[in-house]
Order: structure tokens, then C-alpha cells, then sequence
């Protein structure tokens, strides 16, 4: 269906929140010579941003656009969305629009791309001052509560502020790290509206399981490197961390949605994914007792792991190996969305058109992590917010004939 909408001399968008999906999406309207004002409901822009800067600022990843793709997740989500949204804005676009705003990045061995500085205030400095430059106004203690429909549309604010604007570009965020601004209130807005939401849920966060305390007392913070963790039929390759309350880490966080999905979440750990049950078996052809003393050694198992395994006792090498290579783990629970790196959930994709406008309110578009998918840690997660925004941003301003 085309919408046509009454317009201003010059378009009028708005952008709701001030992470990098609004901040994406603020830019590319401004510079097709919108008029672009920024909401947002803290003192400053950027929060998320910038706390998940501390720990080096994954921008992107080096992998090829098929595999890149596969890495997000949905229900109902376009078979065909991610790698048309990918080709508009990818890792390629990415890197040089960081270095046109004068960051220089690097490509890990890892694949993952990170500004040269491993700092995330310094781009966020440059990217305000552009976005000033473009003539971007900045609203900021305005925490969105109220919508109506229309042309042009309406929007209300908790201080009892109103404003009028030909497209609307919802960038507010999902669940996690509420301190920062993203608490999820806006789905109550937008559910009242008549719109679809999935829950927000965690994803990319740690999974409670019953450690016993003489485990912990060796293995609370030690780590489990070069493992292969399996949920289901979904392998992850990475490393864990064992906590107090359970694990974290990037195997288990690719695993989040498999997880959520299992009526009693478990997972299997192959503590030696570069041996085969045989070969581990050979290298205790003389042991005939402390089986699991000598298996730390001929195996060269870690701390971590090696706790893990002497939650029982072992009588023969078959049985040890067998557990090696396949250790299950019940889990109980999701660590709670306040923690996570990121979450799942949100605007269902049946309420979207192509480029990311709520088909129930013309002119009202969505971006970043409102929308119901998620992505593994590695640089896939601010890729998809900043290629999302850019996706929407065009589709405000095709709406508006600004392009």
C-alpha cells in the first residue's frame, strides 16, 4: 500500500532515542536535508554506547555477508531481510563510516573490528559533532509517553511537551541495561496503539545452574577455553566463565534462543573437542586408579573443568571420557534482562513493511533492538542496530519525499 502524507516545506522527523540506532538514523535523515529532531529520555545520549565501549567497542565482523546474515534470529523474521539490509550498510560501510568520522579500526584475529584507540568515547564525540553540524537539534530529558496518529503526527513527552513531525523513527532500544535509558516502557505505548510485541527477554546473558559449593571453592571465576557447548541440536564454539550463580560467556550466549525454547534448558560440553573419545582413551592405557588425577594431566584439563568432572567419582577411563566429551549441565534459568547484554523480544516483524514502518501507523518507523531479533556478541549486535536505522531513516524520508 503507498501512503501519501501532508508534509512541511522542508520534512520534519523525529527521532526517539539517543543510542546508535537513533543516532544512525538521526544522520542519514539529516543528511538528505530533513529537519531532525533528536529525543531522548536521560541527560545525554549514547549511555549504552558507551558502556559497551569499556570493554574495547566491537564495532563489527570481518565474515562474509552469508554467514554474517545467518547470525540473527526472529520469529517471523524475513528469510531476506538480513542480507538486503546487510548489502545497504554492512562491516564494509561500516568500517569507513567510522574512519570518514576519523576513527582508524582494526580486524582482530578473531574477525572482529574494533577502533585502533579500543575506546568508545571518542567516536561518540565525533559522531554528536557531526550530527550538530547537519543541524540535528537534541531534546534531551524527553521520555516518550504518547502517540497519535495522523498527519501530521503528534508525540508527548513526561514533561508535558508536544511536537508535531511528518515521520517518527522509534530507536528506544530493548530491555537490557535499563540504567542507560533502554528500560522497555515503550512497549506499553506501542501495544496500546494496537501494535504486536513480543516480551523482552535476555539474550546474551549468563544461565543460573546449582553449583555445589565445594566446585565453587576451585572454579568461581576460572575459565573454560576451546570448548565445543551444544543446546539441542545448535553447537557453539568459545569459551565460558563459571560463576557463582551458574556461567557466562560467548558459548552460551550464542545459545540463548535454543535455550529459552527448551522446556528444561541443558546444556553438553566437550571439554576436548580435539580428541575423539578413542584417543582420549589411549592416553590412559596404564591408569588403573585416580583416574581423574591422571586425566588433568594426560588430558590437560583445566581447573574449571576438571571441578566439574569430580562432581562424582570415576571407576574407569571409557565411562571419564564419554563424560569429557559430552558433560550435561542443567540449567535453571536465564540471568535477569537488567544484566544482559542485550535482549529479545519486541515489535513483532508481521507489523513491519519492508522498510521497517509500522503498517498499523504510516509514518512511524522502528529500529535497533525494538524490533524482534537478536545476534550473538562479536560485533553483530551494533552492526544490526546502525543497519536497521539506516534502513528505516530511507524509508522516513522516501515517505516525506525527501529522496
Amino acid at each position: 500500500m503507498t501512503h501519501q502524507r501532508i508534509t512541511h516545506a522542508t520534512p520534519q522527523i523525529v527521532v526517539i532515542g539517543g543510542g546508535p540506532a537513533g543516532l544512525r538514523a538521526a544522520e542519514v535523515a539529516a543528511a538528505a536535508g530533513a529537519l531532525v529532531t533528536l529525543f531522548d529520555g536521560k541527560p545525554s545520549v549514547g549511555r549504552k554506547f558507551l558502556v559497551a565501549g569499556k570493554g574495547g567497542l566491537n564495532l563489527t565482523h570481518g565474515e562474509k555477508l552469508e554467514p554474517f546474515a545467518s547470525r540473527y534470529a526472529g520469529p517471523g523474521q524475513p528469510a531476506e531481510f538480513w542480507p538486503a539490509v546487510l548489502r545497504e550498510f554492512g562491516p564494509a560501510e561500516m568500517r569507513q563510516w567510522v574512519a570518514d568520522l576519523g576513527i582508524a579500526t582494526f580486524q582482530a584475529g578473531s574477525g572482529r573490528i574494533y577502533p585502533t584507540a579500543m575506546k568508545a568515547a571518542p567516536l561518540l564525540r565525533h559522531w554528536v559533532q557531526r550530527l550538530r553540524g547537519l543541524g540535528v537539534r537534541f531534546e534531551m530529558n524527553h521520555r516518550w509517553t504518547a502517540l497519535v496518529p495522523g498527519a501530521p503526527l503528534r508525540l508527548g513527552f513526561s514533561n508535558e511537551a508536544s511536537i508535531a513531525a511528518d515521520a517518527v523513527i522509534l530507536a528506544l532500544g530493548g530491555g537490557s541495561w535499563p540504567q542507560t535509558g533502554s528500560d522497555g516502557g515503550w512497549t506499553s505505548i506501542l501495544t496500546a496503539l494496537g501494535i504486536a510485541c513480543q516480551p523482552l527477554v535476555a539474550a546474551n546473558c549468563g544461565w543460573e545452574c546449582a553449583w555445589p559449593a565445594d566446585l565453587l571453592a576451585i572454579a568461581e571465576g576460572q575459565p573454560l577455553k576451546n570448548i565445543h557447548v551444544r543446546a539441542g541440536d545448535h553447537l557453539a564454539i568459545g569459551e565460558l566463565l563459571v560463576t557463582h550463580y551458574g556461567l557466562e560467556g560467548g558459548a552460551i550466549y550464542q545459545l540463548g534462543g535454543t535455550l529459552r525454547a527448551m522446556p528444561q534448558p541443558a546444556i553438553a560440553i566437550d571439554f576436548k573437542p580435539a580428541h575423539s573419545h578413542a584417543q582420549l582413551v589411549a592416553k590412559m592405557q596404564s591408569v588403573r586408579r585416580d583416574f581423574l588425577t591422571e586425566a588433568r594431566v594426560r588430558w590437560k584439563l583445566s581447573a574449571a573443568a576438571h571441578a566439574i568432572l569430580a562432581r562424582q567419582p570415576w571407576h574407569e577411563v571409557a565411562a571419564l571420557a564419554r563424560e569429557v566429551k559430552h558433560c550435561g549441565i542443567a540449567l535453571l534459568g536465564p540471568r535477569p534482562i537488567a544484566e544482559a547484554i542485550s535482549s529479545a523480544g519486541g515489535v513483532c516483524w508481521r507489523e513491519l513493511d519492508t522498510a521497517l514502518m509500522l503498517k498499523k501507523l504510516p509514518g512511524v518507523f522502528v529500529a535497533g533492538e525494538m524490533i524482534d531479533w537478536e545476534a550473538p556478541t562479536g560485533g553483530y549486535l551494533l552492526q544490526g542496530c546502525v543497519a536497521t536505522a539506516t534502513r528505516a531513516a530511507q524509508g522516513a524520508l522516501a515517505l516525506v519525499g525527501a529522496v
